[in-house]
């Protein structure tokens, strides 16, 4: 062989090496870009499980991380001082039903027919519930590929066709009406009594509880067994691949106000009976969260787990809740009837020992969660609140310069109260229209419209322009109010909104 060729079968091997070695280095460098883009630009794991847990006329002050003085919730205080509290939570009415409808569907209640509770018995006097055209969060989430629970309190349909099992739940244990007794051993011979009497229509809050459609015979507190299902949901889900999403509706500490004996020992030291009796129901939900929190740890699921808790409305003050520094209390369209204590967790996602005074509203979760999940949210859809996710986690206000409103009717006129920005506009009572600066004064007690009237004026009239796409009433709460709603000609917005 010349000289030459075996030079040039020499270059040619050393190229191929060369090559192969860049080649390697290339594919190395691009592997460890990619884990580096990887980890720099995904700040939100895909599909986390979900936990939200509500709770029923819980005060705003209240728990522990809100500032109760006298009422311990260690297990929350620590999800929340390892997470992120809002400030300036708020859901859409301040009633249990109209604000639960809200949360479900994305929407104000006042759009959707929802802006009353349903009444007791519901599912055998008027046969309503939330309309079959809105479709809940947990239908977009359940179609998402989610493992979907509700325990606890439902409050959106009794009848077969508003069943929670056909809205997009897999699991439900609870009760479907607006309230429940809390010791099955009273609610059980309470029942029987009536039964026994030849009462055809037995108070709702005296049924059995049930578990998909089935009534079963409980023994525990019902408290203790809302916690003991989320534990047995919980763990069921981690024996699957798809992840979870349970929305665990406590009724406490919604009245009527009965405590288990172990609990209002913790309590001794408050001396007014109603208020020892609430701190009670509070602290048997924290105890449970606590047993849920633990199974969430031992299932190896606790750090991919978004964790929300909130109340559906503000704590009814006449049965022992405090709403300090905020005024009145549910049912009322000041601070204290809609804005409700709340905070998020979820760790290495959420920051951690934060506080966020943003405000976020329960109607911004449906299409938040529906983000988290990679949820397909239907075209047709109508959705009043906002996906925050993205903002919250800059510190963004998503809010900045919209109103968030509540309204609520009476009989013969409405109440009405529209927050933006530092502002709170507020008519309450039949009288006049007010202004407040809800960053400096919390407690609503300094009205400054006269000083103020452009930004009074705005406001009311984009609570006007708001109110023209509300709708009428589907139902009542109860047979008296949707007589007077009729002969009043309510609801009568041209009087609501009208500036003297």
């Amino acid at each position: 062989m010349k000289k030459t060729s075996i030079l040039g079968l020499i270059l040619c091997f050393l190229a191929i090496a060369i090559s192969c070695t860049a080649t390697q280095s290339k594919t190395k460098s691009t592997t460890a870009a990619n884990k580096t883009s990887k980890t720099k630009t995904i700040k939100t794991p895909a599909k986390p499980n979900i936990l939200f847990i509500l709770c029923d006329d819980l005060g705003y002050s209240d728990v522990g991380f809100n500032g109760s003085k006298d009422i311990i919730t260690p297990a929350l205080d620590a999800l929340a001082d390892n997470g992120t509290i809002f400030t300036s939570a708020y859901v859409a009415h301040p009633f249990c039903g109209p604000s639960r409808a809200a949360l479900m569907t994305g929407r104000y209640p006042h759009k959707i027919g929802a802006q009353f509770n349903l009444p007791p018995n519901s599912g055998e006097t008027i046969k309503k519930g939330v309309s079959l055209e809105e479709t809940f969060i947990s239908k977009v989430l359940d179609d998402a590929g989610y493992n979907t629970g509700a325990i606890g309190k439902w409050h959106l349909g009794s009848n077969p066709e508003f069943h929670p099992n056909v809205r997009g739940f897999n699991d439900f244990f609870g009760f479907l009406g607006g309230g429940h007794d809390y010791f099955p051993e009273q609610y059980r011979k309470a029942y029987k009594q009536q039964e026994a009497n030849g009462r055809k229509l037995i108070w709702d809050y005296l049924h059995p509880l049930e578990h998909n459609g089935k009534e079963l015979h409980e023994t525990e507190y019902v408290t203790d067994a809302f916690s003991r299902e989320a534990i047995r949901f919980v763990t069921d889900a981690a024996k699957k691949e798809d992840p979870f999403f349970l929305y665990l509706a406590y009724n406490a500490p919604h009245t009527p106000l009965e405590a288990k004996e172990e609990d209002l020992k913790l309590f001794a030291h408050i001396k007014d009976k109603k208020r020892r009796t609430y701190a009670a129901m509070v602290y048997a939900v924290d105890r449970g969260v606590k047993k849920i929190i633990e199974t969430l740890k031992a299932t190896n699921q606790f750090d991919n787990t978004l964790i929300i808790f909130m109340s559906d409305n503000g704590g009814k003050t006449t049965s022992g809740a405090n709403n300090f520094p905020l005024k009145e209390g549910k049912g009322s369209v000041y601070e204290g009837g809609f804005r409700v204590p709340m905070f998020m967790h979820w760790p290495n996602v959420v920051p951690a020992g934060k506080k966020s005074d943003n405000p976020i509203e329960a109607i911004d979760f449906y299409p938040t969660l529906a983000r988290l999940a990679n949820a397909k949210i239907p075209v047709e859809k109508k959705l009043d609140g906002k996906n925050i996710w993205d903002d919250f986690l800059a510190g963004k206000n998503t809010h900045a310069d919209e109103n968030i409103y509540v309204l609520r009717h009476r009989n013969g006129f409405s109440d009405v109260g529209v927050r933006k920005n530092q502002w709170k506009a507020v008519k309450a009572y039949k009288q006049k229209w007010k202004l407040f600066n809800i960053d400096r004064d919390i407690s609503e007690e300094n009205d400054i419209s006269k000083s103020n009237p452009a930004v009074l004026k705005q406001m009311v009239n984009e609570a006007r322009n708001w109110s023209k796409s509300n709708i009428q009433p589907f139902w009542w709460h109860d047979v008296k109010t949707g007589k007077h709603w009729k002969e009043d000609g309510m609801p009568k917005f041209d009087v609501t909104f009208k500036l003297d």
